[in-house]
């Protein structure tokens, strides 16, 4: 195991109507003026948004709000949120959605006290020292974004989706999360949230660091309770139980907990983020179609831990060909995610022909020569897996 610091200071309020204590906890943290981020509408539609708002009346709390975050969040409603927080003077970025719209409040909290281009955080060109409180009402669990201190942002003149962690400054200093909140969720965003919170753990999972028992059960624990639940909650979307139980393996996969002492990997996350990027397609659905093929590569170069995920979460059987093994565990993951409705090929995906050499330049001009840990591909190995895809 190697070293590590873990940081992770995030209140958690969960259960039933907690959306309604947004006020007492906007106030407990100190904000002066609260500016709420949201999505297309849903939040609008279903009350949430009211509800949110009254009780930061109650609690004798200004607002000010920001609507249209896109699902691929964008540079541009960053800076829009920008600029308008600096002119109301808000003090706590309060994000009522998913993760697109807590990444878009990220962004604009490290970006509202910072005196250049927030785009210059997500290239490495600056560091976040600084930034304003973030704060979740979390509607879709998905991305984890609600307990990290990470976002990702699509910047829409050069099509560059990319990813900026700042665990010291931009975890949430709350988040509450309300079950309840994801009963209507439909059916395909509700397994694209299930893969995201899959392929989070993967990335710590899919390790060379050695001595990580701790991490590795974790990971395996979560997995497979994720499965479970997956199950029951395709079967009855209105399974509390089921539902809460994703809500909250959601934030678990992304918190940092199950990757502690881990070199990571995200080769996975890296590759699908030009897919989304250049096709604007659900993250979860590009995952579903780039990870299957990431392990179908692996199976020939690296198959140790993909053959151990096999027999400990899809129970294939233990045999020394750890290759049919890791193949064994492609198949049952892909059966597992066509059963919820999820595409594992560009063609499902909706793209019959997807400019491979196109994914393969930005990826490493973004990313640099060599991509992931597990196994770092080069150029050529990263156009072997997105060709897997096909």
């Amino acid at each position: 195991m190697n070293n590590f610091t873990f940081y992770s200071p995030t209140e958690f309020v969960f259960g039933k109507e907690t959306e309604k204590q947004v006020g007492t906890l906007a106030a407990k943290y100190g904000a002066s003026k609260v500016m709420i981020v949201y999505g297309g509408g849903s939040a609008v539609r279903s009350g949430l948004l009211n509800r949110v708002k009254n009780a930061l009346r109650e609690a004798g709390l200004p607002f000010c709000e920001m609507g249209g975050v896109q699902p691929n969040p964008i540079d541009t409603k960053v800076y829009e949120g920008i600029d308008l927080c600096r002119r109301e003077g808000a003090d706590l970025l309060l994000a009522v959605g998913g993760g697109s719209v807590i990444d878009t409040a990220k962004a604009i909290a490290a970006g509202v006290p910072y005196e250049g281009d927030f785009w210059d955080f997500y290239i490495g060109k600056a560091q976040v020292t600084q930034a304003l409180k973030v704060a979740v009402v979390l509607t879709i669990p998905a991305a984890g974004s609600e307990g990290s201190g990470n976002t990702v942002i699509t910047k829409v003149e050069t099509l560059q989706k990319m990813s900026l962690r700042a665990p010291m400054h931009l975890r949430p200093v709350f988040s509450i999360l309300n079950p309840e909140l994801t009963y209507t969720l439909p059916p395909f965003q509700t397994a694209c949230g299930i893969c995201d919170m899959m392929i989070h753990i993967f990335e710590r999972y899919f390790t060379n660091t050695t001595d990580v028992e701790i991490s590795d059960r974790m990971c395996e624990g979560v997995l497979t309770a994720i499965v479970k639940e997956a199950y029951r909650v395709k079967q009855n979307p209105q399974d509390y139980g089921a539902r809460a139980n994703l809500m909250w393996a959601g934030m678990v996969a992304h918190n940092g907990t199950c990757g502690v002492g881990c070199e990571e990997d995200w080769a996975s996350h890296f590759l699908e983020h030009e897919v989304s990027a250049l096709y604007n397609v659900a993250h979860g659905a590009g995952l579903a179609v780039i990870v299957p093929a990431w392990m179908t590569f692996m199976a020939e170069h690296h198959p140790r831990k993909v053959a151990q995920l096999a027999n400990r979460v899809f129970s294939v059987p233990e045999e020394e060909n750890l290759q049919e093994m890791a193949l064994a565990c492609v198949s049952r993951l892909k059966h597992f995610f066509r059963y919820m409705g999820l595409p594992v090929s560009f063609k499902e995906l909706g793209i019959e022909h997807p400019d491979i050499p196109l994914l393969v330049r930005k990826l490493h001009e973004n990313k640099g020569p060599l991509v992931g840990n597990y196994v770092k591909l080069t150029p050529a190995y990263s156009e072997e897996i997105y060709r897997l895809a096909l």
